[in-house]
């Protein structure tokens, strides 16, 4: 039995994928590896990871897809992309799929898992011991990882969580996007802020009647306010 639980990770290129298998088997994550986007998705149904590693060009059904198909299935395991792409438009489009985060080839192995470690912090880490919170017509609820609208429930990413939750957590307090991306991501702005805009977004969208207590605040960041 692994210590942290089963990783699926999604690499046609075997180097890569190996190198990835060694560091996270290092640090007491199981590892399933398959090398083509079906396999990789018939994976990610079946063995429901703690969380999958997809490289965007795969085999007959790229990563982006995969994670398209996982979400509109409500399945919700953090994703992480990888990328060859260094291209702001390829990962733009895989964070509103609903992925969590992404690394761009080539990349550290060991700054992958630093990645996934706040990644999973994020989905499943320690409950914060505060009440639930509401503003407006939203209320989340820390300790359950809930998010309604007027009573209806909003599924939202671990990612898309954790940023509402800490805008509601001080609401009107205005938040800088670095700040953002440090204390949510767990990483500094090397990462690119635009990450946060784009996360913001989704959480807009998904908040329907709700959206507007996420304003923006123009040449400094975002806040949660009636």
């Amino acid at each position: 039995m692994t210590e942290k639980g089963l990783v699926l990770v999604v690499e046609d290129e075997r180097p890569i994928a190996d190198l990835i298998r060694l560091y996270l088997q290092r640090d007491g994550y199981g590892v399933q590896v398959e090398s083509d986007g079906a396999a990789g998705l018939a994976a990610a149904r079946r063995l429901r990871p703690t969380a999958c590693v997809l490289d965007i060009a795969l085999p007959s059904m790229d990563g982006t897809e995969i994670c398209r198909r996982l979400r509109a299935e409500e399945i919700w395991v953090p994703i992480i992309f990888l990328t060859a792409r260094d291209d702001e438009v390829d990962r733009i489009v895989g964070l509103e799929l609903g992925a969590d985060d992404y690394l761009t080839k080539p990349f550290s192995p060991r700054e992958l898992v630093a990645r996934l470690k706040a990644v999973l912090r994020r989905s499943g880490g320690t409950p914060e011991p505060d009440r639930s919170r509401a503003v407006g017509p939203v209320r989340l609820d820390p300790a359950r990882r809930e998010v309604t609208v007027d009573g209806i429930a909003v599924h939202l990413t671990s990612t898309e969580f954790d940023l509402l939750a800490h805008l509601m957590s001080r609401p009107g307090r205005v938040y800088t996007r670095d700040e953002l991306l440090s204390t949510v991501w767990g990483y500094a702005a090397h990462g690119g802020t635009r990450t946060v805009d784009v996360h913001v977004a989704q959480v807009r969208a998904k908040l329907g009647e709700g959206a507007h207590i996420v304003r923006t605040v123009r040449g400094v960041g975002y806040t949660a306010d009636a």
